[in-house]
This record gives C-alpha cells, sequence and structure tokens, in this order.
C-alpha cells in the first residue's frame, strides 16, 4: 500500500502542492504525537489561508492533505484553523498557542455564562465533547445566556476553576484525540461577536465545510490504499477482476465529483455568494455528499481488500478506525430532513 506523503489536490497547480512536502513530511513524523501535532498546528494557523479571504480552496486542500497523511493530524489542525479564523472574523485577537471549538451540547450538561459589568463574562457549568481539552491553551466555545440566546466566549483552559474529565476512551479509533467533559467554576471568559453571532456568521457554515474537507482527505487516502493494494498485487502476477476494477473506477468516480464540487463551493465562498442565507443550506449538501462519498469509499475498498489489511496492515487499519469515527461527526439522515426542511422552504436552486 502507498506511504508516499502526497498533498490532495482540489483545484490548485501541481507547483503550489509541491510547496506542501516539508509540512507534510512533518506532519507524517509526527503522527502519533499529539503535542509535536499541536505544535505544527499553531505554526500553520499563523499562515493558512482564512475562509472567504480568497483562498479557500488553498485552505481545504490544506485540511485534505493533513488528513491524507494521518487522519487524527487532521483533527488536531482543523479546530485550531477554525478557532483562529473565528476569533478573526470577530476582530479578537488569539492569545498564543494551540486552541479548540466547543460547541457541542449533551443531556444533562449546560454552560453558563454571566456577564461580570466589566465587558467580560464568568462562565459556570460544564461543556462535553470537548477534545484535547487538557492539552490545549484556550478555546472558543458556546455557553448559554441569561435570555436564553447562546453566544461564543474565548476562554483560557489554563485559567483556574478550569477541570478537564479524562475520559474511557474505549474506540479503536482516534485515540490520540479523547473527547472529555469540561467543567467551569467562575471562570473569566472574553465574549466572541454578540448573541447568537457565532451561529448567524457566514464562517459557521464554512468551518462546518471545512471539516468535510478534511473527510475527503481521509477518503482519497483509503483510495490510494486500494490502487496501490491492486497495482502491488497485479506486480506480484495476480491481476485484479472486473469487480476490483468496477469499484477502483466507481472510487476514482466519486472522489474526482467531490473535488470538483469542493473546487466550485471555495470558489463561490470566496466570490461572497455563500455569504447569507443559503450557506448552511450549501455547507448541509457539501457535508452529506462529502459524507455520503467516504462511506462508500470505504465500504468499496474494504470489501475488495477483506480483511487483511485490516487486521495486519497498522496504517491502514488506524485510517479505516479513525475515518470511521470521525465522519460520525455528520448526523446522517438527521442532517438531510434539515436539508430538507430548508429546500421545502424554497432555498434550492432547482
Amino acid at each position: 500500500m502507498q506511504s508516499e506523503v502526497q498533498a490532495v489536490r482540489i483545484s490548485s497547480t501541481p507547483q503550489r502542492l509541491e510547496a506542501m512536502a516539508p509540512l507534510l513530511e512533518a506532519v507524517s513524523h509526527a503522527a502519533g504525537d499529539v503535542p509535536a501535532l499541536l505544535a505544527l498546528a499553531r505554526d500553520v494557523g499563523r499562515t493558512a489561508p482564512r475562509p472567504g479571504d480568497g483562498g479557500t480552496a488553498q485552505l481545504w486542500e490544506l485540511l485534505a492533505s493533513v488528513t491524507a497523511v494521518d487522519v487524527a493530524a487532521g483533527r488536531v489542525l482543523e479546530p485550531h484553523l477554525d478557532a483562529v479564523a473565528i476569533l478573526a472574523q470577530a476582530s479578537v485577537e488569539p492569545a498564543d498557542g494551540a486552541w479548540g471549538v466547543f460547541a457541542a451540547e449533551g443531556p444533562g450538561l449546560r454552560l453558563d455564562a454571566t456577564a461580570d459589568g466589566t465587558g467580560k463574562y464568568v462562565l459556570n457549568g460544564s461543556k462535553p465533547w470537548c477534545s484535547l481539552a487538557a492539552r490545549l491553551d484556550g478555546a472558543v466555545l458556546t455557553a448559554h445566556l441569561a435570555d436564553g440566546a447562546r453566544a461564543a466566549f474565548a476562554v483560557d483552559l489554563h485559567a483556574p476553576g478550569v477541570s478537564c474529565e479524562t475520559p474511557q476512551w474505549t474506540s479503536r479509533g482516534l485515540r490520540e484525540i479523547p473527547s472529555g467533559t469540561v467543567h467551569f467554576d467562575g471562570v473569566s471568559a472574553v465574549p466572541v461577536g454578540g448573541p447568537n453571532w457565532y451561529f448567524q456568521r457566514p464562517g459557521f457554515a464554512w468551518g462546518g465545510m471545512g471539516v468535510a474537507a478534511c473527510w475527503f482527505g481521509g477518503a482519497v487516502a483509503v483510495a490510494r490504499d486500494f490502487s496501490s493494494a491492486l497495482a502491488a498485487a497485479a506486480d506480484n502476477g495476480r491481476e485484479p477482476d472486473q469487480i476490483a476494477l468496477a469499484h477502483l473506477g466507481e472510487t476514482d468516480r466519486i472522489i474526482t465529483s467531490l473535488a470538483g464540487y469542493l473546487a466550485r463551493t471555495a470558489g463561490r465562498i470566496d466570490a461572497g455568494e455563500l455569504s447569507g442565507s443559503g450557506a448552511w443550506s450549501e455547507a448541509l449538501r457539501v457535508r452529506g455528499a462529502v459524507a455520503a462519498g467516504v462511506e462508500r469509499v470505504q465500504t468499496v475498498v474494504a470489501q475488495n481488500l477483506g480483511p487483511g489489511p485490516l487486521a495486519f496492515n497498522e496504517a491502514y487499519g488506524k485510517r479505516m478506525a479513525d475515518l470511521s469515527l470521525y465522519i460520525r461527526q455528520h448526523h446522517a439522515m438527521r442532517d438531510d430532513a434539515q436539508l430538507g426542511a430548508l429546500t421545502l422552504k424554497g432555498d434550492r436552486s432547482w
């Protein structure tokens, strides 16, 4: 199977992609070492394109390429870049360090923000699904206001009153990146935008599509594994049969179609066409299309390669397990139901 570090193309020239080679080599060497991956994320965040600033396709290529090297590395990089972009959109200067974004809600858990009269807020309560919280320096998170709205805040995760649970992470996927609950007891926080700004800004949809770019990169890596395995078998005298070739052709069709869709969507974001109410509908389409494509690629590759590489090839087995868990950030039919409701209201192009 392929082990060569290779960028993922969405729309850039080969020369631009080649410029990513040193970073991707560094990611390859840092795989499994979370502090090293966080250090790389901090470095990349200083110069990476931000969504909507004219280089959205290049940002997504960066995310996809890092994830193609190591899915967990993409899972580290994406939230840091998202946090940096969110703070920039709100004109808040981020403190140096590694950042995350914590916006999930969970049953029985609630995080409240109360104004302290100085322009800052005090956080009390708990936030679930906080990936790598104990290893991060800061986070952009959402909390409930007294009037029922939700707002975003920047918080120092080293501040007094912050305590991070260490979860019992039993998953074989993304083992380096456990997501636990963080508790806040009188923790000072800086507002990021106003009430409901976090969810209403165009960047909310753009960030969701950035996650899909990571999923896409994982699928490209799986597809490369498949192609390399068939080529190696052919070199050893075992030519692929028609079923294997048909599935490789289907995989190529899926990857090529998704790359084209991401390229067009990135262009629309940079042209200002996805800055209004239709941005979230397009995010649901992109995320749904990419998630379906990823799952199909994983299925046909696993069927063709069988149990051998899952049992004995560490890189392939890890990639499949990591990607299977990562893709579950997509809410499947519930996201399609949300898209259907928007479509019924007329938010469609057909």
